[in-house]
């Protein structure tokens, strides 16, 4: 990392002989190929994109690549939600066999999280598993996707359905990508950071919204604070729990219903930081109704998420009885318990498997648009 100065923060994610940096900081996309050559000898990267973030990155990428002494060649996938399936993984594992890639390649992921997922699980399948690098351009992607190995790809009967650990050899953050980041996705990614305070934080949580102003602006300042703080979580939680057989759960407050809404709109109404703005609200309200989270508490969690611009309640076509079906095949259902993560304060969540479906199905409706 000694290529590296200015203005850059490092984190660590120590995981033994798995262990990662998480690199952060601004316009510095220029030092990836000199940073990524201290860590990996092989010459072949494949770098994996979509066609509006090559637009904006590729040769940038391909030439500090090349300048470390790489082979790099760019394979640009579909871009969007719907496109995280199996017929776009088989197309990467397509280009790797009919270009000859091997155990030694390199994949790189540029991209936002539909990316990094999908690269992430082609990485851990190719050849029984082959190396990776996650490079973010989303703030979604930099908070919250490309930390911890999680990867995969949906299935039409829920997300993220098949997937694997795998984690990446570098993480490498460069937050003046997210000048070019639309504003809605921008606002999708901050739900993230909002989680990340819930659940861990409530110092942090005040931050972000003390502060919000100056993050919906991009100041560079808040950006470096909140990516970096929400990764430092994120790295903790990892680290005390690689495959979320414990605390790692905490992490899916907001997305068991999130990723409900997701599904039975087909991945295609909802950025993936609305469904998980929406599911934290669900989440935060029904925790209320069971007598755990202070009223004013889930007022400021809503409060937050609303003046984000994120939404606050699901269109009233879609019924609480679809989301209620399913929930029951998401993957965090054990031995048939629904497995819900609620907050008891903002700063400290609690698992629960044993609430009825009566108190959520009260809590969906009122969270639901009027009809």
């Amino acid at each position: 990392m000694s290529q590296l100065t200015g203005n850059v923060t490092k984190l660590r994610v120590e995981l033994g002989e798995r262990s990662y940096f998480i690199v952060i900081g601004s316009n510095i996309l220029k030092n990836l190929g000199k940073v990524l050559r201290q860590i990996h000898k092989h010459d072949r990267v494949v770098v994996v994109t979509t066609h509006p973030i090559g637009k904006h990155y590729d040769q940038e990428v391909h030439a500090t690549l090349a300048e470390a002494e790489f082979l790099p060649e760019v394979f640009a996938l579909p871009d969007g939600e719907p496109f995280k399936n199996h017929d776009t993984l088989m197309s990467i594992y397509n280009f790797l066999i009919d270009y000859h890639y091997d155990r030694q390649t390199l994949l790189l992921a540029l991209g936002g999280g539909v990316v990094g997922d999908i690269t992430g699980f082609a990485a851990a399948t190719f050849m029984r598993g082959i190396p990776y690098v996650q490079v973010p351009t989303s703030l979604l992607a930099m908070v919250d996707s490309s930390v911890g190995g999680k990867t995969g790809v949906n299935h039409p009967h829920g997300k993220n359905m098949i997937g694997a650990f795998h984690q990446p050899i570098l993480v490498f953050i460069d937050f003046s990508t997210l000048d070019t980041l639309p504003d809605a996705e921008f606002r999708a990614g901050f739900a993230e950071v909002i989680k990340y305070g819930v659940i861990w934080s409530g110092e942090f949580f005040d931050y972000c919204r003390v502060n919000l102003a100056r993050i919906m602006e991009k100041d560079s300042s808040c950006m470096l604070e909140i990516i970096r703080r929400s990764c430092e979580i994120k790295a903790e939680v990892v680290r005390q729990d690689e495959r979320e057989s414990g605390i790692r759960a905490i992490l899916n407050y907001g997305h068991t219903f999130g990723h409900a809404l997701e599904a039975i709109t087909k991945y295609e109404h909802f950025k993936h930081g609305e469904a998980v703005a929406l599911g934290m609200i669900i989440g935060a309200r029904l925790s209320q109704r069971l007598e755990m989270l202070p009223a004013d508490q889930a007022n400021a969690i809503e409060t937050l998420i609303k003046d984000s611009g994120l939404p606050v309640r699901f269109p009233a076509h879609i019924d609480p009885e679809d989301i209620w079906d399913r929930m029951r095949r998401d993957k965090k259902v054990h031995n048939g318990k629904l497995r819900l993560v609620l907050p008891v304060r903002i700063g400290r969540i609690e698992i629960r498997d044993d609430v009825d479906k009566a108190p959520i199905m009260a809590t969906l409706r009122e969270t639901r648009e009027a009809q």
